[in-house]
């Protein structure tokens, strides 16, 4: 991961715009878009700030004063000026999924952004909604955060009551809570036996086990680029040997 991608609370804060034409209109429109505030210059309180000159001389000597106020700046067509660039942004709100490439090829990122336009319903936000408010509820019926973790994980599965592909699903989130409990899922150990140390080598089964998976057991030597493929909140166990009484849950095996 070459940037840290962050969803930065802007309602109601100022952000800096310094420049004029088109390019400093399409940030215009991103920072409003995210309730920000426009200011042309730097003031307390504002931590961010986009440049849209075309002279580079002017663009640096801007970004330079800008960061020397503790901002960071986001210069127009030029990455090597940048402390972070803007993603091509599905909004599905509250959802909202961002396709970034470093500053490499925005056009790679609006291909990427147009294809996962295509896949998701409109109501892919009420989902999100929806799932929110019965935060109370899911933890009423489901007390332990792990169980909790493991029945949404699997409502939300394809051709479950809230798979998010499922152009009904937020309305479905009501009857899947009032249904009645499903037998508990056993504990399940899977076999990932890599071909190579590169991510990118990953079959469809092994990318999409290691997303789903509640425990990682795994072999020294399995790289971190391979472990940072699984869910952030997956607990990783360093092994020689895949556990013998397995967990509940999905519980992989890594190894080379």
């Amino acid at each position: 991961m070459h940037q840290l991608p962050i969803f930065l609370n802007l309602s109601g804060r100022a952000a800096v715009l310094v420049g004029e034409g088109e390019a400093a209109d399409a940030k215009a429109r991103l920072i409003e878009r995210a309730g920000g505030r426009i200011v042309r210059a730097w003031e307390p309180g504002a931590t961010i700030a986009f440049v849209a000159l075309a002279d580079e001389d002017a663009a640096r000597a801007a970004a330079e004063a800008l960061r020397a106020k503790g901002l960071l700046v986001n210069v127009v067509d030029r990455p090597a000026l940048c402390d972070f660039t803007t993603p091509a942004i599905v909004d599905r709100a509250p959802v909202t999924i961002a396709i970034g490439t470093g500053g490499a090829s925005a056009g790679l990122a609006k291909a990427v952004r147009q294809r996962i336009e295509a896949l998701l319903p409109a109501r892919l936000g009420d989902l999100a909604a929806a799932l929110f408010k019965a935060r109370d509820a899911m933890k009423a019926r489901w007390p332990d955060p792990a169980s909790r973790r493991r029945a949404i994980d699997a409502a939300l599965a394809p051709g479950a009551p809230l798979d998010p592909l499922a152009p009904d699903a937020a309305g479905q989130v009501e009857d899947w809570l009032a249904a009645p409990e499903t037998a508990a899922r056993p504990a399940r150990l899977e076999t990932i036996r890599l071909t190579s140390a590169d991510p990118d080598d990953l079959t469809l089964r092994a990318a999409r086990l290691l997303g789903q998976a509640d425990h990682i057991f795994h072999a020294p030597g399995v790289p971190p680029a391979i472990l940072a493929r699984a869910r952030a909140d997956a607990v990783r166990h360093p092994a020689d040997a895949p556990p013998p009484a397995p967990p509940p849950g999905l519980v992989l095996w890594v190894t080379l």
